[in-house]
């Protein structure tokens, strides 16, 4: 194995490689956000958009629950394999259900055969997830230079921005260039399959990855049954980062995933808006992501997290009770750039501290585990709960409650983690 990654430039190679897996999947579960009226009404037809939206969200929900799963059984592979191995295989079950979901015929075509593979699809991609953030943020923490480690592990999300703005602008284009009826009855699949087609050369990126240096240098590797105990011992550990990461999954759903939607749907703006809206926050999320890392290199990741986190629980729902209230292009605009704005800050942080919490022998599967339970109990479900909560409580605002409700987690798991004014972590959780 190589035993170190020496240059800058090589770093900067290193990190192009290992996070274009990352561009694939966030890629892909942003289309299924964006497009969840037309999926809605080619796999699941309802008496009304409703109950559609609902079932097309249950589903694109569902994969998060693998995640846990996933983190845990390919996290461990990749702590005994190594993180190159590991990330090729989390890349190639990730492209397996991407091509699933695109390829499918219509419930009119085979019936309740469609809903059925696009929910093996979703799965697919739900398990490879549980690890793929895991493993590309320990194998950016693993290659950082002293002293910058938040600002290199800001760039797992970082990533995830551009495959953001990527597909909000394939998405701008088409509703551009073809008519409504025509992409909601096949060109919807037209970003879908650019996925896949960017598979190959993700592969081969992922192919020439050199292995880290801490890794090659350990010297026990632990079996599936000590990544099993290990975790269990540090359950403690586990939940309060999963509650950390509850601000940063929540924040990104709905500010990315959910907000096309939102924009269409709950506010009447026209789709193109809503994708220009969610294409600058893609932009403005990349700008701020490294910032936030590299903040937090400096000053401690305990007050950037709790200054947004607090800044959440003060702005989230006043924020959107002002866009609901007076909806225009440049309001939606104005809002989620602010939400932007706390979510890269905390989330430039966040990342760097889950690496830190986590014992090292299990540090991918640990994250990977933290990562995936804040992602199927919050952020998955955002999209869903986003939409129950506004035709439950009548109040097109509500999803205000549910991100501030994930921020006062994230500020009492924070405190509970970093008890000194430092911001250190505590030996005991170290």
């Amino acid at each position: 194995m190589t035993a170190s990654i020496p240059s800058g430039r090589s770093r900067a190679s290193a990190i192009f490689r290992v996070t274009s897996g990352n561009f694939l999947e966030q890629f892909d579960f942003f289309l299924f956000g964006f497009y969840a009226t037309q999926i809605a009404a080619v796999f699941f037809p309802a008496s009304s958009e409703f109950a559609s939206l609902m079932m097309t969200f249950a589903v694109f929900g569902a994969g998060f629950l693998m995640r846990p799963l996933g983190a845990v059984v390919l996290g461990a592979y990749i702590d005994d394999v190594g993180r190159r191995k590991g990330l090729i295989v989390t890349l190639s079950i990730m492209a397996s259900g991407t091509i699933l979901i695109v390829l499918v015929p219509g419930y009119e075509t085979i019936g309740l055969f469609a809903p059925a593979i696009v929910l093996i699809g979703r799965l697919l991609q739900g398990f490879s997830a549980g690890a793929e953030m895991g493993g590309v943020s320990v194998y950016l923490s693993e290659i950082a230079t002293p002293g910058n480690k938040g600002f290199f592990t800001s760039w797992q999300s970082a990533s995830q921005q551009v495959a953001i703005i990527v597909a909000a602008a394939l998405g701008y284009g088409l509703n551009q260039w073809m008519a409504p009826a025509m992409i909601a009855d096949w060109g919807w699949r037209i970003p879908f399959f650019v996925g896949c087609m960017i598979v190959p050369f993700i592969f081969f990126l992922r192919r020439n990855l050199e292995e880290t240096a801490e890794f090659a240098a350990r010297k026990h590797r632990p079996s599936m049954g000590e990544v099993f105990r290990t975790l269990a011992q540090n359950w403690v550990i586990v939940f309060a980062g999963m509650m950390m990461v509850a601000l940063t999954t929540t924040a990104f759903y709905l500010i990315t995933v959910y907000a096309p939607t939102f924009g269409k749907t709950v506010l009447h703006l026209s789709t193109s808006d809503a994708l220009l809206v969610t294409l600058l926050v893609g932009v403005s999320n990349f700008f701020w992501l490294p910032i936030g890392g590299a903040l937090s290199d400096r000053i401690g990741r305990r007050p950037v997290l709790i200054a947004m986190a607090l800044l959440t629980l003060a702005t989230a729902y006043p924020a959107l009770t002002y866009l609901v209230n007076a909806p225009s292009f440049i309001n939606m605009l104005l809002v989620l750039l602010w939400l932007s704005f706390i979510y890269g800050l905390y989330n430039g942080a966040m990342v760097a501290a889950l690496t830190e919490i986590m014992p090292v022998e299990v540090r991918v599967a640990g994250f990977s585990l933290a990562y995936s339970l804040a992602t199927a109990v919050f952020g998955g479900f955002t999209p869903a709960m986003s939409t129950f909560l506004i035709q439950y409580t009548g109040d097109k605002a509500a999803p205000g409650y549910w991100m501030s409700f994930a921020a006062l987690c994230a500020l009492c798991a924070t405190l509970f983690l970093y008890r000194r004014s430092t911001g250190r972590l505590q030996p005991a959780l170290s």
